[in-house]
């Protein structure tokens, strides 16, 4: 098990499957009935972030089009079960909260070098930890 420190965003604490992007996510271009990636090109294209640690640079588009695609994943219940975010805005912030779903930055940047696809990964935003188990 490794362990980073990292600095909370909304808290709480969930345990789950890693997904790692290296593109920025426009949420509007997901599946919400499967959580599964449609953008044409993108780094998870066809990939599913449901129920998993979404970890990835940032957001992308209007607040208007990521608010909404948030909100259609979580009616569907495929929202990711919480978020490592690189470069976090005010409308995935505020979703994060809002949603209740535990979002962490500052992550050390060790962990970006050490996280793989499939790893399982524990975020405890409320004392601001990330483990890979």
């Amino acid at each position: 098990m490794k362990q980073y420190k990292c600095h909370k965003i909304s808290e709480g604490c969930a345990e789950a499957e890693a997904i790692v992007s290296g593109d920025h996510i426009m949420f509007y271009l997901m599946e919400p009935e499967t959580g599964r990636v449609i953008e044409n090109a993108h780094d998870l294209e066809g990939k599913t972030i449901a129920k998993k640690i979404l970890i990835f640079p940032g957001g992308k588009g209007s607040s208007v089009v990521q608010a909404d695609g948030l909100f259609q994943l979580n009616m569907h219940g495929n929202m990711p079960v919480a978020m490592i975010i690189q470069f976090p805005e005010t409308v995935l912030v505020s979703s994060a909260i809002i949603m209740e779903i535990p979002m962490v930055d500052k992550v050390d940047p060790a962990f970006y070098q050490d996280v793989k696809d499939g790893d399982l990964v524990r975020v405890d935003a409320t004392n601001g930890v990330v483990e890979i188990l």
